[in-house]
């Protein structure tokens, strides 16, 4: 089977009889049983090939939808009916879903074939696919460095060949930080743009399901798709969804205001080659005729933070759910109601998970709860609307994606050092706004790097069409 790298030449190929979507989808879980990146938690196998065939008939009568023949892996806490997910975590080990995500059900419907589930750090918490449960996830081009985190085996899954896109959740940077890692497209939409209902929650004000792609193109198909309101999740947008995938030349020879942060590029922990390639991006699209221009963020040090304190303070509450007595793991050692939450939780949660809880019930406790949760609502609100003050005068703006290109596995052993690691994606999450991670640079090291576009909230469309021009370009 070709090592495909876009939705469009598997359709030219299944239009040309190539190749079937049975013969594509059987290609892919070979290659994921060949596969040593630990990127797959359980392949779909028996529901894919069902599903597969029954496109290939559709495509045969003209009936198929507009995904029909790509194949998908999604995130390990995803919901999918009749199909385990776990969030990577013991505590969900053997759990088997009653309903599936809406982003699911949207795919299904337009002829998508879900090939499995995606490792990931557990419940979604990390930024090196270190925290799973059921072990790392290694980076395809590198082994021996992390592939980013959370979504990091769908990183890791599409940029390997064993899926044509994949999906994953974005809480702080976790789509982003792990295309940057492995040379693809992540994109974070709006908040609100993209139904939540099935998603495991870690912090339900940040978290944004999305697509990680190998181009701009595919995501902004797949985002299409998924995107729109939804009855089953309270936070969803009413605003329309555009098509974006049909949008994709609209901004062709048009003359935009970009902005780039000041701040990013004096960060201490910055890598030098980063900061120079992406310095050469704005070069360029100043030559393409675009008004670009620096502007202070000064909130810059406080956005991680202000994140951690936020996210672990909802984290405490969502993960409350899982207490060892309705479904999930339950500990051996429980002998009564109080032994089951404690030893179900301690021996259910993995190291990252109990030190972001306990952190997160500190903030929220009575003491506290003013000082830090009340006090970090308010920053968060700072942050939003320096963001939409520059969006006034601005159309996008440009940032690194990640300080470093991808670490060695346990390079980064302190958690604080960790966290810094999110210091350029979490504030999308904190200001609501859609962005995206595009593949532009390369490093002497070898690996790639990402360079992040941000825009205002529901600037999709435009966001997307600026992206895939930037990729052209390069």
């Amino acid at each position: 089977m070709k090592n495909y790298t876009s939705f469009k030449s598997i359709k030219e190929d299944i239009a040309k009889g190539e190749i079937s979507c049975e013969a594509l989808t059987h290609g892919y879980i070979q290659n994921i049983k060949n596969s040593k990146t630990n990127s797959f938690l359980e392949i779909f196998e028996t529901t894919a090939l069902e599903q597969a065939k029954l496109i290939d008939v559709k495509i045969t009568n003209k009936t198929a939808g507009k995904l029909a023949g790509m194949v998908i892996g999604i995130k390990d806490n995803i919901c999918y009916k009749g199909h385990k997910v776990s969030g990577a975590s013991k505590i969900l080990e053997g759990f088997e879903s009653i309903y599936s995500a809406t982003v699911v059900e949207k795919l299904l419907a337009e002829d998508a074939i879900i090939i499995g589930r995606l490792n990931c750090d557990e419940f979604a918490m990390g930024g090196s696919n270190e925290n799973s449960a059921y072990g790392n996830v290694l980076n395809p081009l590198d082994n021996t460095k992390v592939p980013g985190g959370s979504s990091g085996g769908s990183a890791a899954a599409v940029k390997e060949g064993l899926c044509i896109a994949a999906l994953g959740s974005d809480t702080g940077g976790s789509i982003r930080q792990p295309a940057s890692f492995c040379g693809l497209v992540g994109y974070k939409p709006t908040y609100g743009r993209v139904s939540r209902y099935g998603l495991l929650a870690y912090a339900s004000s940040f978290d944004q399901i999305g697509p990680l792609t190998h181009n701009v193109e595919d995501a902004a198909l797949i985002t299409e798709v998924i995107a729109g309101i939804d009855a089953y999740d309270s936070t969803s947008s009413s605003e329309e969804v555009e098509n974006y995938s049909q949008k994709l030349d609209n901004l062709q020879g048009e003359k935009l205001k970009i902005a780039y942060l000041t701040d990013c590029f004096s960060s201490d922990g910055l890598d030098t080659e980063i900061k120079t390639k992406t310095l050469a991006v704005i070069e360029g699209l100043k030559e393409k005729g675009h008004t670009v221009e620096g502007v202070d963020f000064p909130l810059l040090d406080y956005v991680v933070p202000n994140y951690y304190i936020l996210t672990t303070a909802e984290a405490s509450s969502n993960l409350s759910r899982y207490d060892g007595a309705r479904y999930g793991y339950r500990s051996p050692k429980a002998v009564d109601l109080e032994s089951t939450y404690k030893f179900s939780r301690t021996e259910g949660f993995g190291i990252e998970v109990k030190r972001r809880i306990m952190i997160g019930t500190f903030v929220l406790s009575a003491g506290y709860y003013d000082a830090y949760y009340t006090k970090g609502l308010k920053v968060r609100n700072i942050i939003k609307t320096k963001t939409e003050e520059i969006f006034k005068n601005y159309d996008f703006i440009i940032l690194p994606t990640t300080p470093t290109t991808a670490f060695d596995i346990d390079g980064i052993k302190d958690p604080i050092a960790m966290y810094l690691q999110d210091i350029f994606t979490v504030h999308a999450n904190l200001a609501g706004i859609p962005a995206i991670s595009l593949p532009l640079g390369h490093h002497s090291n070898g690996m790639p790097f990402g360079v992040q576009i941000m825009a205002k909230s529901f600037d999709d469309a435009q966001l997307l069409a600026f992206s895939n021009e930037m990729l052209k370009r390069d």
